[in-house]
């Protein structure tokens, strides 16, 4: 019996179904001072905030930006609810285009596990350019959890897929309480898909 045709039949059906279930996604690679790490985008799933920093980074924005903020287990302003992560903005002088909807993660299905790469705010819908990183599993930045008091969570859009030690590295420099000291350059940062 000749399996050749059902085989390139099975094999059609596979390929079509791969690219069904496949999330639309940016990559940008980060250069900093301590090394290079990628971030994945999620462009379907967290559309406003994705498009948000993605015309940051094709304005040249983060270009000579910095990471200017690394938060400890050892090194917290606040004691009550403990988080890690690392926090970055453009350069000084880049042009803001204001503040932006909050995507929630109830409604994006997207959590801030280690790696995962979300948007600084204060109040609600107040976003603008500035990012953290999260050094492990930080559910206490998600919808409904407490960290920022309403409760809203922060808006995940991605997530480090390469290069999560230069992360760890950038959290692991010297501070004075959260600030860092001095603080980690961003080279470049641009999409490579």
């Amino acid at each position: 019996m000749n399996y050749l045709p059902r085989l390139k039949i099975a094999l059609a059906c596979s390929l079509l179904l791969s690219s069904l279930s496949c999330v639309a996604t940016d990559m940008v690679r980060v250069t900093t001072e301590l090394g290079d790490f990628v971030v994945e985008i999620e462009t379907e799933r967290a559309p406003i905030t994705a498009a948000n920093f993605l015309r940051y980074v094709d304005a040249g924005a983060f270009d000579g930006g910095s990471f200017h903020r690394a938060v400890r287990l050892d090194n917290q302003n606040r004691d009550d609810i403990l988080i890690e992560v690392i926090q970055g903005r453009p350069k000084r002088g880049a042009e803001g285009y204001g503040s932006i909807p909050l995507e929630r993660t109830n409604e994006t299905g997207l959590k801030h596990l280690d790696g995962t790469i979300s948007m600084a705010r204060g109040g609600p819908d107040s976003a603008s350019s500035g990012i953290f990183i999260c050094i492990n599993a930080q559910p206490s930045l998600d919808f409904g959890e407490m960290r920022n008091a309403d409760g809203q969570g922060f808006a995940a859009f991605g997530r480090v897929v390469e290069g999560m030690d230069v992360v760890r590295a950038i959290q692991e420099s010297p501070t004075e309480r959260e600030n860092l000291t001095p603080a980690i350059q961003i080279t470049s940062a641009a999409r490579i898909r």
